[in-house]
């Protein structure tokens, strides 16, 4: 029985991994929960696997938290501080929270020596260095869920860890869905709305990283983030568009074999291998049957469709701050996008815009990466002011 704590608890990867937990109710207890808006669905949870703790934003989501759960006995916290605290005190942790916001929490469990199980791509997108540092230097444990990393991880030699290329690899490919946009014409991209961007044609998510799959600005994080889980340089990592979502990623070796991880596009299968690691159990998901999917197609990413892939390309060659700004930026825009403030397109012009005007300077703690994170926030707002 090994204790876990969800970051995140209410999006779409929380509520899978209680999925999966609930499946093995003897290998895991839930220690503690948080969420951020959806707080009638968190006492939901809390009510189902009865927690020890819960962390909400502030204190009007604790009070209404506590009303909802009644009696139900559960220390209920809020705030940043708290949210750090139950990171460091379970045995795993899901680092499910999206976007910047994750970061200090998923330090926090780096920093107590815990095994972090991270879907939360931003703490490695803006804090690379720092992140792997505190992995290495307080003897934590990392394991990645993203399906395409999950997949790389899987295809590696068994026994080599995340933090260091296996020998003999001569890249990792990761594939993308292409998105719903993928085939549409290039003149209708400046028309698309929000609900068209959010409609994924393999994966339900969240409607921001939807945006983000529609852009590929998702697999341009995840290009930044594989340099860091992998120890791999950046012209090692290749992106390859397969529609199907049946190979979630590749790893290509110096004998000049290819290894595969395949499956159907369902988050669960990422979250069991990594919660049970290096056990497998079952996750409540179909078995794939190739002979349905019949035909397995592929091609290179666009970059006048994609730029949000290049420019992240670009920011992980740059390094320092480059891939905090383009981070920051890029959650300006796609909220700017499904508010209707702007275009589509404007969110790859924006996030441009923001790098073009911040120099690339270093960044080797927290409180740098925060501010720059903040400075880089101010000019993509400004930036979204003058695109409307």
């Amino acid at each position: 029985m090994r204790t876990l704590t969800i970051l995140g608890a209410t999006g779409s990867i929380g509520t899978s991994t209680l999925d999966v937990v609930a499946r093995h109710p003897e290998r895991f207890r839930v220690h503690a929960l948080t969420g951020h808006r959806r707080v009638e669905l968190l006492a939901e949870q809390c009510v189902a696997v009865r927690p020890a703790r819960a962390v909400v934003p502030d204190a009007a989501a604790a009070q209404r938290l506590r009303q909802l759960v009644g009696d139900l006995r559960l220390q209920i916290d809020h705030g940043e501080n708290a949210l750090c605290e139950v990171a460091a005190e379970a045995e795993i942790v899901m680092a499910a929270i999206v976007g910047a916001a994750g970061l200090p929490s998923a330090l926090a469990a780096a920093r107590a020596g815990r095994q972090i199980l991270l879907a939360n791509k931003e703490a490695l997108v803006m804090g690379g260095q720092l992140f792997v540092d505190s992995i290495a230097r307080h003897g934590a444990t990392l394991l990645p869920i993203d399906s395409e990393h999950n997949a790389i991880f899987q295809c590696l030699p068994r026994g080599r860890d995340t933090s260091h290329a296996a020998d003999g690899i001569a890249r990792v490919i990761l594939t993308a869905s292409g998105g719903p946009f993928r085939e549409t014409p290039l003149a209708r991209l400046a028309q698309v709305t929000a609900d068209e961007a959010c409609a994924h044609p393999n994966w339900v998510m969240g409607r921001k990283i939807s945006v983000d799959s529609a852009t590929m600005m998702n697999k341009g994080l995840e290009v930044i983030e594989a340099r860091w889980l992998f120890d791999i340089a950046p012209e090692q990592i290749e992106v390859v568009i397969h529609p199907e979502s049946v190979i979630h990623s590749m790893v290509s070796y110096l004998d000049g074999s290819v290894i595969a991880q395949l499956g159907n596009p369902d988050m669960r299968t990422p979250i069991a291998y990594a919660l049970a690691y290096p056990e497998r159990i079952a996750a409540g998901v179909a078995p794939l049957n190739l002979a349905e999917v019949g035909a397995l197609h592929f091609q290179a990413p666009d970059f006048k469709r994609f730029p949000c892939l290049r420019l992240a390309q670009e920011a992980l060659v740059a390094g320092g701050s480059a891939p905090v700004v383009l981070n920051a930026a890029n959650e300006i825009a796609v909220d700017a996008f499904l508010s209707g403030r702007i275009g589509f397109q404007a969110i790859a012009a924006t996030v441009g815009a923001a790098l073009a005007r911040l120099p690339v300077r270093s960044a080797d703690s927290l409180d740098e990466l925060v501010a720059i994170d903040a400075e880089a926030r101010g000019v993509a707002r400004a930036l979204v002011e003058l695109a409307k």
